[in-house]
């Protein structure tokens, strides 16, 4: 960790380009350290160490009673009395620089009051009831929600119980993770005093499970200081590589990045746009992230173009006034103001080029959003208080409702479902891993939360539960699909259910869920419904063609007992034709021919995939037109959902059809899905689009298709 994050830096010559690269004040503790020794002041004024939280908190809230405060901090400050933390500064300065972490944020009254006494219950002989009578039940539930469970009576499961219970705690409240996440980074600021071996054990789950719940519930200005405190003690020497780019980037002559600020600024000026353009410098991980994506970095590389309108509109009027007099790099547009982020993040990104090819990245978005995007929930004001009128649909849309996110829910439904503090906590670091979601719309108009890279399977158990183990199929954006498909932010997905509520999941579900919802109710019921002892398949029978419809029999081989001419004429005398088994050719198919081995001929549809191989390897091409004769040989697959007397009404329908089976294939279920391959004489090839017609319309089918072999065009 760098020294700057323990003491506060001296005052010196400002180094140049020091202008471009301003942060946040850090906190004086040796100066708030001799507040706090003075006492609490007088009854009729606020005592002087909290006098910074009040003037951060009146910038938000002018009109805000400063009376719970006072109170709070001389609780705390008279209790706390006498303890030190381990860098010499009295104890009560940590509660009162959270404090002023949230203030700055733009936290409320209660979210402060309980962030003064958020120690107090742990460390001191103040208890809850006491904090219920004198602050009531909403800073009570606040500071119990992070109190830490003792190590006395949890042993090794105590951090990760902790973890469990102020999660718990966020799912009714989200305003204990605010608390809990500035609590950390104080802490972190502070860590140089912990021997090495502490700080890399916090740092390491600080980066596994704050920083991501940070950025989940869109508190940016802490997951970023986060991320670089925790850089610094993981990975010193390439932070210590990055803080030197950006030094000498900060001493360079030249300011690309403030060049087309001001040349932007021009631009919105002369279009009568009121904006404000400001430098915003990239930290140290985000620096780190370029330079490992684009190798050599450029001086515009370690910044970012920030543009704060007052209007959603005018977003766009920026937007197209950056486009119209820069050239767009188009592949980096992205709209989250149309479509916001899981963690109610809205900005349109571009990037612009200038002439002289300078690059410089731009986010777009009014100074609401801005404060959303900095402080997240934070931002809320008070997320509980009543609202005017209720949506209709707060209950469905997660992001209706930011104060209960979707993944938030999910979270604290998987977690119920482990019971054992080790499985809780190695599954909580993975979840939190996956640090990107996706929306997914279901056909009612609501959406299901997933990260990415989810599937049907995950969407499955999102929607239904434990119910989801009879799901059959689904549709995604209209079309069949697998349940292994995976999902892409956006798409529309409508879960088939099967009639049997008996029926469970594969193992190989397995495979493809990513959310712990979803595995760990798959494991459960593999648990409780052992597979079967596995037992020899019964023979295939086949019969001969008047007996087919009433069995099942193995496909026959491409070509096999077919009559030579196969109702097809080639351009070479004597040649034996064959139609190929990969496409079967019916009339009026367009077709072509290819001369193989032994003098045979055989013909394949025009867009059949073996065409292309057989002319990459030399086959010559044969004239072939379709003769008199109707008759024809198909072969159809059909692909349906399982259930009882499926293949016998499958074969009557292709029976009122009047067309013969020459031999059938039905393959083992997967997933409830029953794949049906036909081998069809036809009388008349005007029959097929009736035939597979007639097929689709048997219940439980989904789809018939002509087939499609690559590999029995291999002659």
């Amino acid at each position: 960790m760098s020294a700057e994050a323990t003491n506060p830096a001296t005052p010196g010559p400002v180094p140049p380009g020091a202008q471009r690269r301003r942060g946040r004040a850090r906190l004086d503790l040796r100066r708030l350290g001799r507040a706090a020794l003075l006492g609490p002041g007088t009854r009729d004024r606020l005592p002087d160490a909290i006098g910074h939280v009040a003037e951060a908190h009146r910038a938000h809230y002018p009109d805000a009673d400063l009376e719970p405060l006072r109170r709070a901090y001389v609780l705390a400050e008279s209790s706390h009395r006498g303890q030190m933390r381990k860098s010499g500064e009295p104890y009560i300065t940590h509660p009162l620089a959270v404090t002023l972490i949230l203030a700055q944020l733009g936290a409320e009254t209660t979210t402060l009051t309980a962030s003064l006494l958020h120690d107090t219950v742990e460390d001191t002989d103040v208890t809850l009831d006491q904090v219920r009578t004198e602050f009531g039940d909403d800073v009570c539930y606040l500071v119990d929600g992070v109190t830490k469970l003792e190590k006395v009576d949890y042993g090794a499961a105590a951090e990760p119980e902790t973890f469990r219970k102020m999660l718990v705690a966020t799912g009714n409240d989200v305003r204990v993770m605010s608390i809990k996440l500035a609590d950390r980074l104080h802490n972190m600021r502070t860590l140089g005093v912990m021997r090495p071996e502490k700080q890399a054990r916090i740092a390491k789950v600080t980066r596994d499970v704050l920083i991501p719940l940070a950025e989940r519930l869109g508190v940016q200005a802490l997951k970023t200081e986060l991320e670089d405190l925790v850089f610094a003690i993981l990975h010193p020497e390439e932070c210590a590589q990055v803080k030197a780019m950006i030094a000498a980037n900060d001493a360079s002559e030249g300011d690309p990045l403030g060049d087309i600020a001001g040349e932007v600024r021009g631009v919105l000026r002369d279009a009568g746009i009121t904006a404000e353009v400001l430098i915003r410098p990239r930290h140290s991980v985000s620096v780190h992230r370029v330079h490992r994506k684009r190798g050599e970095l450029r001086a515009s590389d370690f910044g970012r173009l920030l543009v704060l309108v007052n209007e959603d509109a005018d977003c766009y009027g920026v937007l197209g006034e950056l486009h119209t007099c820069f050239t767009p790099v188009v592949s980096e547009f992205k709209d989250f103001i149309a479509v916001p982020k899981f963690n109610l993040y809205q900005s349109l990104h571009t990037a612009v080029t200038r002439s002289d090819g300078e690059v410089a990245e731009v986010l777009i978005r009014t100074h609401q959003m801005h404060q959303v995007a900095e402080a997240g929930v934070v931002a809320l004001r008070n997320p509980y208080a009543p609202p005017a009128e209720e949506p209709a649909d707060s209950v469905d849309d997660e992001r209706i409702d930011p104060t209960r996110p979707g993944w938030l829910s999910r979270l604290l439904d998987w977690q119920e479902a482990a019971p054992d503090p080790d499985t809780f906590w190695s599954t909580l670091r993975e979840d939190l891993a996956q640090d990107r979601e996706i929306a997914v719309f279901r056909p009612d108009g609501g959406t299901l939360g997933l990260p990415a890279g989810a599937s049907c399977v995950d969407a499955a158990y999102a929607q239904y539960g434990e119910d989801a183990h009879a799901c059959i199929g689904a549709r995604v954006n209209g079309r069949l699909a697998t349940l292994s498909t995976v999902l892409h932010d956006g798409d529309t997905v409508q879960l088939l259910m099967g009639q049997d509520l008996t029926s469970g999941p594969s193992r190989e579900w397995l495979d493809h869920a990513r959310t712990p919802a979803a595995r760990i109710a798959i494991r459960r019921w593999l648990t409780t419904h052992p597979a079967p002892a596995p037992t020899a398949p019964a023979p295939s029978v086949q019969r001969p063609p008047q007996q087919a419809p009433a069995g099942v029999s193995r496909a026959e081989a491409p070509g096999a007992g077919r009559p030579a001419s196969a109702n097809a004429v080639v351009d070479r005398e004597g040649a034996t034709v064959r139609l190929a088994g990969c496409c079967t050719p019916v009339p009026p198919d367009d077709v072509t021919a290819f001369a193989v081995r032994g003098g045979v001929v055989t013909v394949h549809r025009v867009g059949c995939p073996a065409v292309e191989r057989m002319k990459e390897v030399g086959r010559p091409e044969v004239g072939v037109r379709w003769g008199d004769t109707a008759e024809c040989r198909v072969t159809l697959i059909a692909e349906s959902f399982g259930r009882a007397h499926l293949l016998a009404d499958l074969t009557e329908a292709i029976a009122l059809e009047g067309v013969a089976i020459i031999s059938a294939t039905v393959e083992p279920p997967t997933q409830q899905r029953v794949r049906h391959t036909y081998t069809l004489q036809l009388p008349d090839a005007a029959h097929l689009p009736g035939l597979m017609r007639a097929m689709r319309a048997v219940p439980g089918v989904y789809d018939v298709n002509r087939a499609q072999h690559p590999a029995a065009a291999a002659h």
